[in-house]
């Protein structure tokens, strides 16, 4: 999606003014399979970009989910704990993990837009 920003580690961030709403991409999801449960931190923590701030489990896998950028979690889908299978169905819209105060607008420079991220995958998967 062209107004998202990624990270190497397949999340995806959608900036609006000092929010940020993160969540794994299409890609990830669709290398973890079935997406049976998701750990989210707690509104208010610290996130660092770069670093895991939750788990996506899969019937496959595990996976940390990283942050693109850091600040305090402001908001976390709720919606998840019940429904964690929207990750799959909806990774950019009702699968979102969580909502962001960013500390440092900076840091989007670090990430990759819907090209790069696009041409970084296939160079990944071609190795695999």
């Amino acid at each position: 999606l062209k107004d998202l920003k990624y990270a190497d580690s397949h999340e995806w961030v959608k900036v609006e003014g000092n929010s940020a709403t993160i969540g794994i991409t299409d890609h990830a999801q669709d290398h973890l399979g079935d997406v049976v449960y998701v750990e989210l931190p707690e509104v208010g923590a610290a996130v660092k970009q770069g670093e895991s701030f939750g788990a996506v489990e899969s019937v496959k896998a595990t996976s940390d989910v990283n942050s693109p950028v850091s600040g305090k979690v402001v908001e976390v889908n709720e919606e998840l704990s019940g429904s964690p299978a929207k990750v799959n169905s909806s990774p950019y819209d009702n699968g979102w993990i969580i909502k962001v105060e960013m500390k440092d607008a900076g840091e989007l420079k670090n990430l990759m837009d819907s090209e790069e991220y696009s041409k970084f995958c296939e160079e990944e998967d071609s190795k695999h």
